[in-house]
């Protein structure tokens, strides 16, 4: 059996459900697996690499024990999708460091720009087996 690379995020980020709902849209392989930072699932994943509790305020991608984060993980999850989205992988030669001030400023202001829900997006029946 092949093993699930999995996207943690803010479940009551507008923005991030949107990323969530596009990755759904164009995984055709349906590789993926979703869980939200809030969720049961989210916080056991998390609590094995951040013991402290104190887990990044950022899209994380877990392939087997790795953890990837920021703009690295949206750039992984690009390349796995596939197709033309494929290609935007190609960011991945500019530094982390300089990725990462565009992917900061709009994670620091999503709510202000793209709003939030009370609670963490439901999946439909046919989803649930993608979501932890």
């Amino acid at each position: 059996m092949r093993e699930h690379p999995v996207i943690l995020f803010d479940g009551v980020c507008n923005l991030c459900n949107a990323a969530v709902q596009f990755v759904i849209k164009y995984d055709r392989e349906k590789l993926f697996r979703f869980a939200s930072l809030q969720s049961d699932a989210g916080t056991l994943l998390l609590r094995n690499k951040y013991p402290d509790s104190n887990f990044p305020d950022s899209i994380i991608l877990v392939i087997g024990s790795k953890f990837y984060t920021r703009s690295t993980a949206a750039l992984l999850i690009a390349r796995k999708l596939g197709g033309i989205i494929s290609f935007l992988y190609g960011f991945i030669i500019v530094p982390a460091f300089i990725r990462n001030l565009l992917y900061k400023v709009i994670a620091k202001n999503r709510y202000k720009w793209f709003g939030r829900t009370a609670e963490c997006m439901m999946p439909t029946s046919e989803l649930q087996s993608r979501f932890l």
